[in-house]
């Protein structure tokens, strides 16, 4: 039997890759004295067009690692994996007879969008993945099922914040596509469904409106991990500034490059990591 968390250990937190940076820097700046443990799986980007069996057994991989580090809690910062693994992920940790809290992106998220909403019209950007899986609908629709939905499946968004490449009049064109339903629905409130678009915000925002408002994974979750801290009397005794380092699949020195504009903080050495390549059942 796995020994049971403790308080001043670090709180786990993974991604497809750098965008669930933008979710650990709300996380940072709501919990500063707790430590953090961030695993970015670069190698295997874009979680997106995977299937859900992929996306499960990579979030088994990446638990097992982030529970051998001694996470007390693991936050699921992708919206793809949220939606097509977290409940079976949360089975995965409680079977390991794990006392860890598993947290995902997308509940929190909508709750905020519909308590904003001015219209009850909300739009959905997000990736294909995170649409097939429906995740989005049965969320918002639990917490007000008279709002109307409006999802927008984004293949490509992804990718230009993930390479750190200057936005091209390309990119602008492809993102004015993704937002045109939205603005016919006439949304007012629009979920960025991926930790990655954050990076083209300001873009986004732009091709919407300034009457819409948006809704991202970080400005979500924190409230979601301080109650689950404080229910489970998890939350660090420490007072001043915890720690947070970094692991990653991929090219380290890329991830720092990339990842230090996503954080808004300082990066320190990132540890490079293999997973299996083979998917297991």
């Amino acid at each position: 039997m796995p020994a049971a968390p403790q308080s001043t250990a670090p709180i786990g937190v993974f991604d497809s890759g750098v965008g669930g940076l933008t979710v650990l820097h709300e996380l940072l700046v709501a919990l500063p004295q707790e430590d953090f443990l961030y695993l970015g799986d670069c190698a295997r980007f874009p979680y997106g067009d995977r299937a859900p069996a992929e996306l499960q057994a990579f979030s088994r991989q990446i638990a097992d690692v982030l529970l051998e580090r001694g996470a007390k809690l693991i936050v699921v910062a992708c919206n793809s994996a949220t939606s097509s693994a977290l409940e079976h992920l949360a089975a995965y940790v409680a079977e390991g007879g794990h006392a860890v809290d598993v947290i995902g992106v997308v509940g929190p998220e909508s709750n905020l969008a519909v308590a904003r909403t001015r219209n009850g019209r909300i739009g959905v950007l997000a990736t294909p993945a995170t649409v097939a899986s429906g995740a989005y609908e049965r969320a918002v629709l639990a917490s007000d099922p008279l709002v109307k939905l409006t999802t927008v499946a984004c293949p490509q968004l992804a990718r230009i914040s993930q390479d750190g490449a200057p936005i091209t009049e390309d990119d602008v064109d492809l993102a004015r596509t993704y937002c045109g339903p939205l603005r016919e629905a006439g949304v007012d409130t629009a979920i960025l469904g991926c930790t990655h678009y954050p990076f083209v915000g300001a873009l986004l925002q732009r091709l919407l409106g300034p009457q819409v408002t948006l809704i991202t994974s970080g400005t979500a979750i924190a409230r979601r991990v301080q109650h689950a801290l404080s229910t489970r009397e998890l939350a660090t005794p420490r007072s001043g500034e915890g720690r947070y380092s970094f692991l990653c699949t991929g090219d380290a020195a890329a991830f720092v490059e990339v990842g230090s504009r996503f954080l808004q903080l300082p990066m320190a050495a990132v540890e490079q990591i293999e997973l299996p390549t083979e998917v297991p059942a």
